[in-house]
């Protein structure tokens, strides 16, 4: 039970189900309500308008024998000032909800004076009417009657009258609520039968839809099953053509392993590239440490201090741009590019720093000094290696951001490789020397860290002829 209802579709149905039960409900009760509340209006105005019929009659003088008080079977009484009976219909047997349960007439105690005095003491306590007239007031009360021997619920309504020579009379007359009670039973009955039925038809369909909704959803689950079981990052999710939520999910599942094989095989080929990387100088210190140690008069002692500071900085490199890729985040200190830059270029020939529009307190950045640092450092060795005789470097502010700029006047680079050189373990043609050229690995991670300092590098033609680096940082 507990797994069915961990599914989606499960929820869905019971969700929708409970939701149209609960709005079912509501319009039952309203319509309930509202159909019971007719009715009983409905009744009240008939048993108003009987009540009225007769209270016509004795306003113009009508005897009670003469009194329609047989029409339609309904339970009617005329009760004077005392709430003594004077007139009843011949088939009523019994009466509750008027007030007098009397169903047999009784004479009238005082017909002329007393209907006088107590009439003024009626229009003290309630409507003043005048001899003939039928008051406006209509009192409405529930109750129930037997006539000929049936019983059942009515509605009374209660009309006064002010008559010549018998004073102020009052009529109760009474419509049946059978009427109501069938309807009311009827839609109830209805509804107790088809909401049920309406609940589970609502419910199948629900089921059925939200399982062929589902089902891209349930190929793309299989999908990344089948793809995590055979490590096979190469396959790709079905796409749906509903151009819907589901048909977006296949769409990002497969950019997100687009992106992963990406990584993957760029992390393989990292890996492999290191190890060549790797193995060249420790070679090359293996092989001068076993030949020192069968001639020690052959022991290369600067080859191997250069292999093993070369072999140092490589594992520096490697290290760095591991941290880099685990996503580490910089510092956030104010660093002054400038002085920066003056401090990396301090002890290197040929280089000059040119500082632009004026305060070098105005271009600083946030960021981690030893990084950008590193930046400088990278872009000083490529250039100084590549220039002919001059670098230089240039610090300036554009609008929101500062910029570094490194150039030289050497060769330039090929447009066509101005962003391939920023890959990992890349070297042109012209620098494939890894004495003088280094294993590659300077400019990939000059640009990552511009990357994660929310900047920029690019490589494009110097004003001397040679490559001009451009680093873009967020301005502090």
């Amino acid at each position: 039970m507990s797994r069915l209802l961990g599914s989606v579709r499960a929820r869905a149905t019971l969700g929708a189900t409970l939701v149209v039960a609960v709005a079912l409900v509501a319009a039952g009760t309203a319509v309930l309500l509202s159909l019971r509340s007719n009715l009983l209006g409905e009744a009240g105005t008939q048993a108003e308008r009987s009540a009225r019929e007769v209270a016509t009659e004795l306003a113009v003088g009508t005897p009670y024998a003469d009194l329609s008080l047989d029409v339609d079977d309904r339970p009617v009484q005329v009760v004077d000032e005392d709430g003594t009976l004077v007139a009843a219909g011949d088939d009523l047997e019994r009466i509750t909800g008027t007030g007098v349960d009397a169903v047999k007439p009784q004479p009238a105690a005082s017909p002329g004076g007393a209907g006088d005095d107590d009439g003024d003491d009626d229009d003290d306590a309630g409507e003043r009417l005048e001899p003939g007239e039928i008051g406006e007031r209509t009192t409405i009360s529930d109750g129930s009657a037997t006539i000929d021997g049936d019983t059942e619920d009515y509605r009374f309504a209660a009309v006064p009258v002010e008559t010549e020579d018998r004073g102020r009379l009052t009529v109760y007359a009474g419509a049946p609520l059978s009427a109501e009670h069938g309807a009311v039973n009827t839609a109830l009955t209805v509804m107790l039968i088809g909401f049920p039925v309406l609940l589970a038809v609502v419910g199948w369909v629900t089921w059925l839809v939200t399982r062929r909704a589902l089902r891209p959803v349930e190929g793309i689950r299989r999908e990344m099953a089948a793809i995590t079981a055979s490590e096979d990052l190469a396959r790709r999710v079905p796409v749906p053509g509903t151009h819907d939520e589901v048909a977006r999910l296949a769409s990002t599942t497969n950019e997100t392993l687009a992106a992963l094989e990406a990584s993957v095989e760029r992390q393989r080929r990292f890996v492999a590239d290191a190890s060549h990387e790797l193995r060249s100088p420790i070679a090359s210190l293996r092989t001068q440490l076993e030949v020192a140690a069968a001639h020690p008069e052959l022991l290369d002692l600067d080859g191997a201090v250069e292999d093993t500071v070369r072999l140092q900085r490589l594992a520096a490199d490697l290290l760095l741009l591991a941290r880099l890729d685990a996503g580490e985040r910089p510092a956030d200190a104010r660093v002054d590019l400038a002085a920066l830059a003056r401090e990396e270029a301090a002890g290197r020939a040929g280089v000059s720093v040119r500082e632009e529009g004026g305060d070098t307190g105005a271009v600083t950045v946030a960021g981690s000094r030893g990084q950008l640092g590193r930046v400088l450092a990278n872009l000083l060795d490529n250039a100084q290696r590549h220039a002919r005789s001059a670098v230089e470097v240039s610090v300036r502010r554009d609008g929101g951001l500062a910029v570094v700029g490194v150039a030289d006047d050497g060769e330039g680079v090929p447009e066509a490789d101005r962003e391939r050189i920023f890959e990992r373990f890349v070297r042109l043609d012209a620098a494939r020397s890894r004495d003088d050229g280094g294993a590659g690995l300077g400019l990939a991670i000059a640009r990552d860290v511009a990357v994660r300092h929310g900047g920029t590098l690019t490589a494009r033609g110097g004003p001397a002829g040679g490559a001009l680096f451009e680093l873009r940082l967020p301005a502090a």
